[in-house]
């Protein structure tokens, strides 16, 4: 696989993976303030507004459009499909994330130099392949790129098995088999940090 970070140039190829894996959000999910109705909402009769609005995010190199592509090896570059995406920001540009009544209790420190990984999506044909596992590998150089000093993962613990559209945080056992660390939370939402 090859990882890239989103640019205005991948813009097709990111719009492309989030249609044909139905996923309506477009990545704009922790940047919405309205409530989880009007959210429902804009999914399902306007999801070309979160599209817009991460389109017009990443043309300004704003934090918050911040994350990695992967792409199939065999592609010459050009034009390639996306087969997954990880959303990899600056903390302080998702307050939303850490404003969940799960986590606003925790003092996680300051959020200078802090990534947080916000969610994965996976082409359903892709998936147990691999591809989130190349994602996470790849974030460590491009956080150190970007100045960062860690990168925080916000998963969601179960014995039970989850649909892929549930573990959208990642699977906490990727995170803990490079090198990520438990640093609070409740036991079904921990709170996992590496330091770089």
């Amino acid at each position: 696989m090859r990882i890239e970070a989103l640019t205005t140039a991948h813009l097709g190829a990111f719009e492309a993976l989030f249609r044909s894996s139905d996923s309506a959000c477009f990545c704009r999910y922790w940047h919405f303030t309205g409530d989880k109705n009007a959210w429902l909402e804009r999914c399902a009769l306007s999801p070309d507004d979160s599209l817009r609005e991460q389109r017009y995010a990443v043309a300004l190199a704003k934090d918050e459009a911040r994350g990695l592509l992967a792409f199939d090896a065999d592609g010459d570059g050009a034009g390639d499909p996306a087969i997954g995406w990880m959303k990899l920001t600056p903390r302080a540009s998702v307050p939303k994330l850490r404003g969940l009544p799960v986590y606003r209790a925790l003092d996680l420190g300051p959020d200078d130099g802090v990534f947080a990984i916000g969610c994965f999506l996976v082409h359903p044909a892709h998936r147990g392949r691999g591809v989130a596992r190349t994602l996470l590998a790849a974030a460590d150089a491009h956080v150190r790129g970007w100045g960062g000093r860690a990168i925080e993962a916000y998963p969601r613990r179960t014995t039970e098995p989850m649909h892929p559209e549930q573990a959208m945080q990642g699977p906490l056992g990727t995170f803990l088999a490079q090198g990520y660390v438990e640093i609070g939370g409740e036991p079904p939402y921990p709170v996992l940090r590496k330091l770089l």
